[in-house]
């Protein structure tokens, strides 16, 4: 056999330049893919993805999101930043190299994206999205690879596809904060090492390949049983009949019996119908949606406001006295209801009582660590607040999975909602009058809480436009305030407006100025009509802190030199109030200082938004409508 001759000069330049062409011929179709990609999504301003560039140099990257392995791109992680659209399978299916995506965080909805043809993706994440319908069953089949798999916080219904069977090197598998149903599969995959079936409407006995796992991981399910739940009793009738005759309490059937209410009502196709005559397409669908009870001025200041006796009803909870109707929880049972929407923390649904006004119950889920008796005792404290800018809890229910708390209807619905909903003649935008009417009325609420919970660090916590209500008279009542001592540690940190504030993404910490940093990024909203982007993102480990929001303000504005692109385009009325307009502005930046030293302090705050007018002579307070009775709750604040 003869001996080949070694490779000589010209032919080793023949297939280094080969390779050279490979690679960039490689790089080009990743960025061109990406591009695509890019292009599929819609409020994808924040990505630096520029097709000239390579995405990879080796094993980095200057393109956002994209991580790199032999200079190709092997994995995409666009987590938090407000995405919507569609995710592009087909053009995912253009970067051969790609083993992991993650679109965390996001408001992506409809059905699941066919990412079984996707075959060589080791893990995927896709929680905490807007994702809905039925999974097909053959959904995740040929995906051999696939490790980790994490679906959990979206709308899913019907069954848990059976395909999830066949991946045989799962590890990982979140699903909970869905709505499956049926039972949950025999997964027998010798590897899997963490499951969560949590809070969806699974039923029947845990296989028994899962039986051994920690019960917090199948809560939430109220026709569970087996394994760490328990032995499973047959059930040929209603859960609640069940329980009934388990427990021998007609106490305990309607407890459990207003569970159910929000969850029948939460998927009936005719209240659903409603709600989504309320879908807004500005910003996110949680932050538009999201709407939250609300007391009008009328039935939270009246003389026995202070009164902390609690009263109850068939496990409801009253803890204010001066309710003007009491009610139990079978007149909610009969009561017809909406589906509000659903926020960070649960669903909202609106109940019309059939004597009485209408109450919103919502659905709280991430409280399950904190004691009865703590609860209970915050609740009894939050029952003596009474402010007219504050929406207060009427009552409460409370179960160790969830909480539901009850107060009264805002006929305006959300801030968010009248900022960045759809126009139309019957609703135009907020005049500058009105506008300015509801950031005195929040600083006015905020500084009461800033009084009375003097030993809250942040006395608010989750303080935005979608937690600001507006009455019949456009007056804000603010909503889910303190609740930093309730909501599960590692979910605050994820969710919460605070745990995004600069100093908790520099230095993992709150302080008494986070709340003035909330309310700077709301003045600025109101006054620009724009969505803070930053309030989408991950608390810490984001690049997140500085509100997007802020800073492109001041890159428009200039010193004391009026534009017009600063300011909303469906803001009317600011003739003559230029300078005013221009001053809020500048308050509203002073908030949002990210040195906490430099930051406005909360007395200054106040007297600075109580000096300004709506107009070159006329202090708002006086041009509409206002309680001058309490302008006393401003100046202690």
């Amino acid at each position: 056999m003869a001996r080949s001759d070694p490779p000589g000069p010209r032919t080793i330049a023949y297939v280094i330049a080969f390779l050279s062409v490979f690679i960039t011929v490689s790089h080009a179709s990743d960025s061109e893919a990406l591009s695509k990609l890019k292009d599929s999504f819609t409020n994808a301003d924040t990505l630096n993805w520029n097709q000239s560039t390579s995405p990879c140099s080796g094993n980095t990257s200057n393109w956002i999101g994209i991580f790199c392995s032999k200079g190709s791109v092997w994995g995409i992680q666009l987590e938090s930043m407000g995405l919507m659209g569609t995710i592009d399978v087909d053009t995912l299916k253009e970067l051969p190299s790609l083993r992991t995506i993650s679109f965390m965080n996001n408001s992506f909805d409809g059905p699941i994206p066919d990412i079984h043809k996707l075959g060589a993706l080791k893990s995927i994440y896709l929680s905490h999205n807007k994702f809905s319908g039925d999974i097909p069953k053959d959904n995740f089949k040929g995906m051999g690879s696939l490790k980790k798999l994490y679906l959990n916080d979206n709308m899913f219904t019907g069954n848990i596809p059976l395909s999830l069977l066949g991946l045989t090197k799962l590890l990982e598998l979140r699903l909970d904060g869905n709505q499956f149903e049926g039972q949950i599969p025999n997964f027998e995959q010798k590897g899997l090492k963490f499951v969560n079936f949590s809070n969806n409407r699974l039923e029947g006995p845990i296989p028994e390949s899962l039986s051994k796992m920690d019960k917090k991981y199948f809560a939430g399910n109220q026709l569970l049983c087996g394994g760490t739940l328990g032995e499973c009793i047959k059930r040929k009738i209603t859960a609640g009949a069940i329980v009934g005759m388990v427990i021998g309490s007609i106490g305990a059937i309607a407890a459990i019996a207003a569970v159910l209410f929000v969850f029948r009502r939460k998927n009936d196709p005719q209240f659903q119908s409603a709600s989504r005559k309320k879908m807004l397409t500005k910003v996110p669908s949680e932050e538009v949606k999201g709407y939250h009870g609300a007391s009008s001025p009328a039935s939270t200041h009246s003389q026995g406001g202070n009164k902390t006796k609690q009263s109850e009803q068939a496990g409801l909870i009253f803890i204010r006295d001066d309710v003007r109707v009491k009610f139990d929880l079978q007149d909610l049972l009969r009561a017809s209801a909406e589906v509000l929407g659903s926020g960070s923390f649960g669903s909202s649904y609106k109940a019309v009582l059939l004597s009485g006004p209408s109450m919103v119950v919502k659905r709280f889920r991430l409280m399950n660590n904190v004691a009865k008796e703590e609860f209970q005792e915050h609740m009894r404290r939050l029952g003596r607040l009474s402010h007219p800018n504050l929406s207060s809890v009427v009552s409460y229910y409370y179960r160790r999975e969830e909480k539901l708390l009850v107060s009264e209807f805002a006929e305006n619905g959300s801030l968010a909602y009248q900022l960045h909903g759809n126009r139309s003649a019957d609703r135009p935008g907020l005049t500058w009058p009105l506008r300015l009417k509801i950031v005195k009325g929040v600083a006015k609420g905020l500084a009461y809480l800033y009084k009375e919970l003097p030993s809250l660090i942040v006395p608010h916590g989750h303080l935005k436009s979608s937690n600001v209500l507006l009455n019949e008279s456009f007056e804000p009542l603010l909503a889910d305030y303190a609740l930093v001592p309730l909501i599960n540690q590692e979910h605050a940190t994820q969710l919460m407006v605070a745990y995004k504030s600069p100093e908790y993404a520099q230095f993992g910490r709150t302080t008494k100025k986070t709340d003035i940093w909330s309310f700077g990024v709301l003045i600025l909203e109101i006054l620009t009509g724009k969505f803070p982007s930053n309030y989408l993102q991950q608390a810490k480990g984001s690049n997140g802190g500085n509100s997007d929001l802020a800073s492109w303000v001041k890159s428009v504005v200039k010193g004391d030199e009026w534009t017009a692109e600063v300011f909303d385009k469906d803001m009317k009325g600011t003739q003559d109030a230029e300078e005013e307009v221009m001053k809020l502005l500048k308050i509203g930046l002073g908030c949002c200082e990210e040195d906490v030293e430099k930051r406005l302090d909360w007395k200054e705050v106040v007297e600075k938004i109580e000096e300004l007018k709506d107009r070159g002579g006329s202090s708002s307070g006086r041009h509409v409508d206002y309680d001058d009775d309490n302008e006393s709750y401003a100046s202690e604040g």
